[in-house]
């Protein structure tokens, strides 16, 4: 038995084949010319099967076709076996401990009325929030609350940092858009439209300008002031580059409490956070914003789930206490994406509830301590401004008794914090 190909055939092949279809071409031919089979065509030349056609080019092998190889053929689809040959991914999932997150740290999906009605309004003015852009998994709490509850954290300066902390989802880049000379008043009226009492304002690293957009989020907070005097205002801060004069411009506006996370411990601080910030310049700048403002609050945030001990925690709770700061936060750090570093341990609630009672015996006012806590997570947010406003109507009481009674109301609102 023989058969033969044209050379117009052969030639077509040859034309629009890529080399390994080319190839995979010529092994078909091979195969099927398993005698005394030729390939003839018009001219005297012919290719006997004693020769078969090869290619010196050796198969390049790709994980997808060789798994595609291993799998259920086209009969074992058509009579039925290939549902016993294949594992359902999310299956396996479920079998895998490894490949889901613990209880603790899922979340419901995003829903609501008030959730749609920001989400409308963020994006109708143009503003960047800090829930979308590092994928915060408490959105759906903060934006889903009630008229007065509903929270969302800010973001300004645009949405591009110029730093690349290996933990954060950001996006970076040496050189960012300017700035965007009504973001002020677009922020103002977004906030005047929540008729929000306590709201955040953080904002992406801006190296590339003179003053770190320090000017800019002081402009940002007046406008704020003057189209809701009512609401209680934070700003969570970059570094300025360990700039104090931009740390002092920032510190003497109108703002109600400086935020600037501290984010992990010494030791770990070059493994996780950009090569420009460092631990110690993070404390310098807590430090004198409360030196040049003594009237606001000073607050920071710890992730855990990096690797750090509790020696280390500790030392990190005693510089801050020492510097006097009053607020601080502990939250599981999650990976936003695959880019980013690993999550080294899930931390416990129970160990979170821990660090919460040793961070109030040390002096803080307030510590918000859970999973999914974040720096502004709104739970702590609500106590906060209970601080604030009650400071505004005692003024002249003294800080001791002061403190005395808002370590009381702390205790009461964690209790509801930590409720699931």
């Amino acid at each position: 038995m023989s058969f033969s190909v044209s050379t117009k055939s052969l030639k077509f092949c040859t034309k629009i084949s890529s080399k390994r279809s080319f190839s995979t071409c010529i092994r078909n031919l091979n195969n099927l010319s398993t005698d005394s089979s030729t390939v003839s065509n018009s001219t005297p030349n012919v290719i006997e099967s004693s020769k078969p056609l090869t290619v010196s080019r050796r198969r390049r092998p790709t994980k997808f076709t060789d798994a595609l190889n291993k799998g259920p053929s086209f009969e074992d689809f058509v009579s039925g076996k290939a549902k016993d040959m294949l594992v359902d991914p999310l299956e396996a999932a479920r079998k895998d401990p490894n490949a889901r997150l613990p209880k603790w740290l899922r979340v419901p999906i995003p829903k609501g009325q008030s959730f749609h009605k920001v989400k409308k309004d963020v994006k109708e003015l143009k503003l960047a929030t800090v829930c979308e852009e590092a994928k915060c998994p408490n959105i759906g709490e903060c934006w889903g609350g009630k008229k007065s509850e509903a929270t969302a954290t800010i973001m300004l300066m645009g949405d591009t940092c110029t730093r690349g902390c290996r933990f954060c989802s950001v996006k970076t880049n040496r050189n960012p858009s300017s700035l965007d000379p009504n973001e002020p008043s677009n922020t103002a009226e977004a906030i005047s439209r929540w008729e929000l009492g306590y709201v955040v304002l953080t904002t992406v690293d801006r190296d590339d300008l003179p003053d770190g957009g320090a000017n800019h989020l002081r402009e940002t907070v007046e406008q704020i002031k003057q189209k809701a005097p009512k609401t209680l205002i934070e700003v969570l801060s970059g570094d300025f580059r360990g700039d104090l004069n931009l740390v002092q411009t920032l510190a003497n506006s109108s703002l109600d409490v400086f935020a600037h996370n501290i984010e992990t411990v010494e030791a770990l601080t070059p493994h996780v956070r950009d090569r420009r910030a460092t631990y110690r310049q993070s404390l310098s700048v807590l430090e004198n914003a409360k030196l040049n403002n003594d009237h606001i609050l000073t607050k920071t945030s710890i992730m855990l789930g990096f690797g750090e001990t509790d020696e280390q925690i500790m030392q990190t709770l005693k510089e801050l206490r020492a510097i006097d700061v009053d607020v601080v936060t502990f939250g599981q750090y999650m990976r936003p994406t695959k880019r980013h570093m690993k999550v080294v341990e899930y931390i416990k609630p129970e160990k979170f509830d821990y660090w919460r009672d040793v961070a109030l015996s040390l002096g803080f006012l307030y510590c918000a301590s859970g999973p999914l806590v974040r720096s502004s997570y709104k739970a702590g947010e609500a106590y906060i401004e209970n601080v604030i406003r009650k400071r505004k109507r005692n003024v002249g009481v003294s800080r001791d008794i002061e403190i005395g009674d808002e370590k009381f109301v702390s205790k009461d609102l964690m209790e509801k914090s930590s409720t699931p």
